[in-house]
């Protein structure tokens, strides 16, 4: 009985082991713009948190929205690969035991696709928790104002923000006093041009640079016919082609979104997840990134009002505006309008190590590359830029008056300011520029690199994008100073969080 209770125990022992080891590598973190929300790694070795000697004193998101059901071309797929596995005879063996079992995770059709999954309200309400506990910037019970283009799941994803940001108790008897308001906008249209979050479909030439669907077609033809090869082993009956592989990788990331059943994702290697990943990659880099030529174009409005905002500091009152934005200032969006902002920014399309840059679409390149879809475009992913005040860190002993508080770090007149970029909270190099705390850019550098370097890059909207006589045709956002803008034809939803 000890033997075989001893054999028990060491067993026992390897399985747990073995399942720790094999959580090493998440497919969930591999999964492109199907991935749920996840902090992204450093770069660097910088750390996310806000240095010791520094406060934030204004943050600016832009974000998309939350874990979703799929589109309707999606679900078609799913649907197909349903039928297949239902209407044939066959034996699965192995990993695909299980899908004589498996049903598409979508039980209202008629509601489902598109819209938010309980998943995305969580994720979009745990960051707004998230960010009031990490800036504290809002008094209990104020009104909060956020933008959001106007597609139902992306203002959802705004609303379930405001309910985690703003939730500060019962305010039943006055509702009033802890309302949010959402500043929504058309989505994904062309006759608001730059002063939009959708910019992108107000450029007639944007979609002239570039749609990335042929380097990654192109390079999951080089992946996909191995891994059916692989699978089909595993069946006797039933022959497994390239698109199934594509919808049943598609399928770990969403239906672990929607109901929480992982084992497509069981079913992969790592390396074919790596092959998945950097097929995203390619489709993000040269449709909506660094690879599209337009990208940065489309980009800079919302960078350049960003920077103009922080360059005047928060609370400030901005000449021909008619509102002041709150200090945290949270965008919501799409997918396809990350990108952009990278490379307005000019980030993620550089390397020390050659090859690398632009990502090459016949293979995966063997040095480090910064630009991954899963760290910036997976649900509820983002790009954040922080204006850092900082002086001096608090002493190991502080000396305490009765009657006067001791100020944090970087709240006195004499603290300087500085910029940083996150992206899925990671911390980003600003090119040239990472001599302040936290390897943050001094401000007053980082408005003359954006009015500069990046303007240059960006080149003029409205002659870039052939829009020249266009009437109406502008390449500024107001829509942050400006509330409503008639240019952007924003509106102001009231929203109580109860």
């Amino acid at each position: 009985m000890r033997r075989i209770a001893t054999s028990y125990l060491l067993a026992h022992f390897l399985f747990i082991h073995a399942r720790a080891f094999a959580k090493e590598f998440d497919p969930l973190h591999h999964s492109g713009p199907a991935s749920p929300y996840f902090d992204a790694p450093p770069e660097a070795g910088i750390s996310s948190e806000t240095p010791g000697e520094c406060t934030v004193d204004q943050a600016a998101y832009i974000v998309r929205h939350g874990s979703r059901y799929p589109e309707p071309g999606s679900f078609a797929g799913w649907q197909n690969l349903f039928e297949k596995f239902q209407n044939s005879s066959y034996t699965a063996n192995g990993p695909l035991n299980f899908i004589p079992t498996w049903i598409p995770p979508v039980d209202d059709q008629p509601h489902e696709p598109l819209f938010l999954t309980s998943t995305g309200s969580g994720e979009a309400f745990d960051l707004g928790v998230e960010l009031r506990k990490r800036y504290r910037f809002t008094a209990g019970g104020s009104n909060f104002t956020v933008w959001s283009a106007d597609q139902q799941r992306v203002v959802d994803t705004a609303s379930y923000f405001i309910r985690g940001y703003l939730s500060q108790g019962n305010y039943l008897t006055t509702p009033a006093l802890n309302r949010g308001s959402i500043v929504t906008m058309p989505d994904s249209v062309n006759f608001t041009f730059a002063d939009s979050l959708t910019s992108s479909n107000g450029c007639p030439n944007y979609n002239l640079g570039n749609n990335g669907s042929a380097q990654s077609n192109a390079f999951r033809s080089t992946f996909q016919g191995q891994i059916a090869k692989r699978l089909n082993k595993f069946l006797d009956g039933l022959v497994l082609d390239n698109t199934d592989i594509g919808v049943m990788q598609d399928l770990c990331g969403f239906q672990t979104e929607v109901n929480g059943d992982m084992r497509f994702c069981e079913v992969f290697s790592e390396s074919e997840w790596l092959d998945y990943e950097y097929a995203h990659d390619l489709n993000y880099y040269y449709g909506a990134g660094p690879g599209n030529p337009f990208s940065a174009t489309v980009g800079f409005g919302w960078l350049k009002a960003i920077t103009g905002l922080f360059n005047a500091g928060p609370g400030s009152t901005i000449r021909g505006g008619n509102f002041n934005p709150p200090p945290l200032i949270m965008s919501f969006t799409h997918d396809n309008n990350l990108p952009p902002i990278l490379s307005a920014l000019g980030v993620w399309n550089s390397s020390n190590e050659p090859g690398v840059f632009p990502l090459p679409p016949t293979h995966i390149p063997k040095a480090k590359r910064s630009f991954r879809s899963s760290h910036v475009v997976s649900f509820r992913g983002y790009v954040a830029l922080e204006r850092l005040s900082c002086s001096h860190e608090l002493p190991s002993s502080v000396k305490h008056e009765a009657g006067k508080l001791v100020p944090l770090p970087g709240i006195d007149t004499m603290s300087e300011k500085f910029v940083r970029i996150k992206v899925n909270n990671a911390v980003v190099p600003i090119p040239k520029c990472t001599s302040g705390p936290g390897s943050s850019c001094p401000l007053q550098k980082f408005v003359t690199y954006v009015d500069n370097d990046r303007a240059t890059a960006a080149g003029d909207f409205i002659k870039v994008c052939g829009l020249e006589g266009v009437r109406n045709a502008t390449g500024e956002v107001d829509f942050f100073t400006q509330v409503p803008s008639s240019n952007a034809q924003s509106i102001v939803v009231e929203l109580s969080t109860f």
